[in-house]
């Protein structure tokens, strides 16, 4: 987890934590809180701080689990009105405390989820309810689709994602993702851009293990489709799409071959060194007596350790050409050690893709 993170949740949250709690329960012992829940603080890392604050509430709040909840919820201020539901990291020790103590108290989990994702976000905390009650989670989440809450709407989406990132995996729903879809139905036309882009992300999860009933799903969502329903297909496809897949292309309208020619292609500098940049720059003419739209991406076949490649996709541009007319495009890659690609010294092979069509425009070789 990244420093920049780690930080929203410091010495001085666990300070106003302390005080919004006595505030509202007089039995509350504020410095040995203090004192307990910065032990060892300093060496955690961001996800670990929320959950060690969890632990560390439930040895000084009430022992009946929900005279606990309560205590938590009326520390909480109005409810805040703009979305970002991953804005204030001061929520996370709340939401964790329900995570790893609400499984035996559903209802008043539910209770609590439902007012804290309007602070902070539930996704993480209501995943353990959807491994160990589905069906009664799932029926929660179906009430929740109507909720006057945007956050309480994202709830349903973000929370199901079967890949939500920073989360464990919902190993059900990646098998049979029918429970999600049912739910997504209802949100595909939510009136908040904050509850559409999850409803994107999580098909998005959803295409990585079952291709075809996202391009599926899709296709009929595309039928008499408003301008927002067709903004969260193309970001829902946005995987398939850079994997090439000739079926998501089709539902965006690109099909066939692309007829661009590639004029005045450079790759700059031809041998970078490790934690530098690589520029690509090239330009693309419609040789043909037609208008062209085309969805070009630039593919880099990275070295590994072993030696090997692993490709990345990179997007470039949706291209509008009309006859005799070009474009010049560029993308700068970044060479630097990142926490999810490490750089190794070698050829790496440059590829330009056209509606999911790959062909050689170079090379740069990596050097120490």
């Amino acid at each position: 987890m990244a420093d920049a993170l780690k930080t929203q949740i410091g010495v001085a949250v666990i300070r106003r934590l302390a005080a919004e709690i006595g505030a509202v329960h007089a039995k509350f012992d504020r410095r040995a809180f203090v004192r307990q829940a910065t032990d060892g603080f300093e060496t955690l890392e961001l996800m670990d701080r929320g959950r060690h604050l969890g632990r560390t509430l439930r040895h000084f709040l009430p022992s009946d689990y929900a005279a606990a909840v309560d205590v938590l919820l009326a520390t909480l201020p109005p409810v805040r009105n703009a979305a970002g539901g991953m804005a204030s990291f001061h929520y996370l020790p709340h939401t964790e405390f329900v995570r790893a103590y609400g499984l035996p108290h559903f209802e008043a989990s539910m209770r609590a989820l439902h007012a804290l994702t309007q602070h902070f976000t539930g996704e993480f905390a209501i995943r353990p309810f959807l491994e160990q009650y589905a069906v009664e989670t799932l029926q929660q989440l179906e009430r929740w689709v109507g909720d006057p809450s945007e956050h309480v709407r994202r709830l349903v989406s973000e929370g199901t994602r079967p890949r939500l990132p920073w989360a464990s995996r919902l190993r059900d729903f990646q098998r049979d993702p029918s429970p999600v879809l049912q739910l997504l139905e209802h949100l595909r036309d939510d009136p908040a851009l904050y509850v559409r882009r999850s409803v994107a992300n999580n098909l998005n999860d959803i295409g990585k293990d079952h291709p075809e009933l996202l391009v599926s799903t899709v296709q009929r969502w595309m039928e008499n489709a408003s301008e927002e329903r067709r903004w969260i297909v193309a970001h829902a496809l946005r995987s398939r799409v850079k994997h090439g897949d000739p079926a998501a292309l089709a539902v965006l309208g690109y099909t066939g071959t692309a007829r661009l020619e590639v004029i005045n292609a450079s790759i700059s500098p031809r041998r970078p060194g490790m934690g530098s940049r690589v520029t690509i720059t090239l330009s693309l003419l419609n040789p043909t007596k037609r208008r062209q739209r085309t969805i070009a991406d630039v593919i880099v076949h990275f070295v590994k350790a072993h030696g090997g490649t692993n490709a990345k996709v990179f997007k470039l541009a949706v291209v509008d050409l009309a006859p005799g007319e070009h474009v010049e495009l560029r993308k700068t890659i970044s060479l630097a050690a990142l926490s999810t690609r490490r750089h190794y010294p070698g050829q790496h092979r440059v590829e330009l893709q056209l509606n999911g069509q790959a062909k050689p425009l170079g090379a740069f070789i990596v050097v120490r």
